[in-house]
């Protein structure tokens, strides 16, 4: 039993089917043939309803929104970021070098064969956008981080609403930094990372009340909580994979929630950031076709959208 058939591609569905029925979905290389490059790349319709018919009998699908009625509403919110004067001037430098050491690899080795050079050209880009302190080897002082500036706006306000807030960041080192200023502004909260020992402590001070703030790195807190205490969620910076963030989401917009969720996602303006959003959505589209039929949906990556990461700012 899963709520999560796939997550990232259609590979996942197979090895499940595989596992259970051996050679129901052919072996690997005939399902990526017959099915995950058509309907991945090429957005093809008709094979999308083929996969479909023949894995129908074996799916049951109940949604959040069909069981759980008396769910308080959720309400997501997009905070977009302007990068300003050194920290865009840091990004764009990065960029640049970053898109040559892609460029060339690809060159060399071929796009298949370069996707760690190209998950590291991101990473580095992604930190600046989060905080350039993040960033090792530079020189000099790091500019300030706008988004954090952002953030550092949003939580006395929020909490002097009596709002109870997750904030989640995929960086413990972020979290470390985000840390740091709440000590400053005397805002008390508690964390929960891959090194907390004691999990129960941190979980039970928040869910009674006695801090209005819960720092979450989301591998080790994205799932398996039960925090309804929170009305309100905070994704400091996006990941790849939108079942992972939504999974974070219900951390707080789940049975037993009786007030309104908000969710907020805090997004650098014409960074990789917003290429992410836009992955989320075809990742998010592409798990949705395995249980539903409709019209041909985007391809999950092009060759194209490559070069669209490393897009200079506007």
């Amino acid at each position: 039993m899963t709520g999560t058939p796939m997550e990232n591609h259609l590979g996942e569905l197979w090895a499940q089917f595989d596992f259970l029925m051996p050679g129901y979905l052919f072996d690997q290389r005939g399902f990526t043939r017959m099915f995950r490059k058509p309907i991945e790349i090429e957005a093809d319709v008709a094979r999308q309803e083929t996969l479909n018919t023949r894995i129908r009998p074996f799916l049951l699908r109940r949604s959040k929104e069909q069981v759980a009625l008396e769910l308080p509403p959720k309400t997501e919110i997009i905070r977009s970021i302007e990068l300003e004067d050194k920290q865009r001037e840091l990004y764009e430098s990065v960029r640049l070098a970053m898109q040559k050491r892609v460029r060339d690899a690809v060159t060399a080795m071929g796009l298949a064969q370069s996707q760690i050079v190209v998950l590291d050209a991101l990473l580095k880009m992604r930190q600046v956008c989060c905080d350039p302190r993040l960033m090792s080897g530079l020189k000099g002082v790091p500019p300030a981080s706008a988004k954090l500036e952002m953030l550092l706006e949003m939580l006395p306000e929020m909490i002097e609403e009596g709002r109870r807030i997750l904030l989640f960041s995929q960086f413990t080192s972020m979290l470390a930094l985000i840390e740091k200023e709440m000590q400053r502004l005397d805002i008390g909260y508690v964390k929960l990372t891959g090194q907390t020992k004691d999990r129960e402590t941190p979980i039970e001070r928040f869910q009674n009340e006695e801090v209005p703030l819960f720092l979450i790195s989301l591998k080790a807190g994205g799932v398996g909580l039960n925090l309804t205490a929170a009305d309100t969620v905070i994704h400091y910076d996006p990941w790849w994979n939108p079942a992972a963030e939504a999974q974070a989401t219900d951390r707080a917009h789940r049975i037993g929630q009786d007030k309104a969720v908000f969710v907020y996602k805090l997004i650098t303006e014409g960074t990789v950031e917003e290429k992410i959003l836009e992955l989320q959505d075809r990742k998010r589209d592409l798990a949705n076709g395995i249980h539903d039929s409709g019209a041909a949906r985007a391809p999950l990556w092009t060759a194209e959208d490559i070069d669209g990461l490393f897009k200079p700012l506007t």
